[in-house]
């Protein structure tokens, strides 16, 4: 953190906002330590706020407009990539699109604060067609209240920031072990449950060709469709006769599904 804040102040406002853009595209370079030693500089009076909040927000801004651009071109595959490269893929698509149901551009002034979200939501704004100006007003003030919020910490708590700095300071290369160690056994639980979960994906799957041979000879099969309006809408076709039911719907619809047909559940 002390390099942090050098580094920053010797290059100014530029860093701010190439970091902030960079992360934003979605690179590995996290811009958190960067908002908070700028807020820091700017609480001692060494650098301006206002002009240091106002780049980080353009960078914001554009970043989330190239992932707008490409979700309104290439559709749902850019949040399917996006989602495979993060900590919990199975997840991220359909919380995304839970959330863009829910709130819809109002998600775009809190999505920055939650994690796997960050990314996924504009392109899934351009693939549902949001007008860009609802995008950019909404994205706009959502990206000011992020970079904002840590930017503003490190303003209050300028001087807290100094005795954090000497504590570590003090432990030394003591701190690194400690936090390779708790990020490694993070992804390392994670890597767990997903391997238990494909695992049990693969013991009760069916293929297709299996159930369509299953309607051909015209056995009880109950087919539920569990996407959601947004996949739907993208992607229109169905089984024909299934039911559609959204995941989060399950068990208020338990009591309209057959107990004495088999079951077959899908989504994307």
């Amino acid at each position: 953190m002390h390099q942090t804040l050098e580094f920053v102040l010797k290059h100014g406002y530029l860093v701010i906002f190439l970091n902030v853009l960079v992360e934003q595209l979605g690179l590995p370079v996290p811009a958190t330590p960067v908002l908070l030693a700028f807020g820091a500089l700017a609480g001692e009076g060494k650098m301006l706020y206002l002009p240091g909040l106002a780049l980080a927000t353009a960078a914001t801004l554009m970043a989330d407009l190239v992932w707008y651009t490409l979700g309104r071109k290439r559709g749902a595959a850019i949040l399917r990539l996006l989602c495979k490269i993060s900590l919990e893929p199975d997840s991220c698509v359909r919380r995304t699109e839970n959330v863009f149901l829910r709130y819809g551009a109002r998600g775009l002034l809190f999505v920055k604060f939650v994690p796997g979200l960050n990314t996924a939501f504009p392109p899934l704004a351009g693939n549902f067609r949001m007008p860009l100006w609802k995008f950019c007003l909404f994205d706009g003030l959502g990206a000011m209240a992020w970079a904002g919020a840590y930017s503003m910490a490190g303003f209050l708590f300028h001087d807290q920031i100094d005795r954090v700095l000497l504590i570590l300071l003090q432990m030394g290369s003591r701190v690194l072990p400690l936090v390779a160690c708790a990020l490694a056994i993070y992804i390392l639980v994670k890597y767990i449950q997903r391997r238990r979960f494909y695992h049990k994906l693969r013991v009760a799957r069916i293929h297709a060709r299996e159930v369509k041979a299953m309607m051909d000879r015209g056995e009880n099969v109950v087919i539920i469709d569990l996407r959601n309006s947004l996949e739907r809408e993208d992607q229109p076709m169905k089984v024909p006769g299934a039911i559609a039911l959204a995941f989060e719907d399950i068990e208020a619809g338990l009591a309209d599904i057959p107990r004495d047909k088999d079951v077959v559940l899908y989504c994307t």
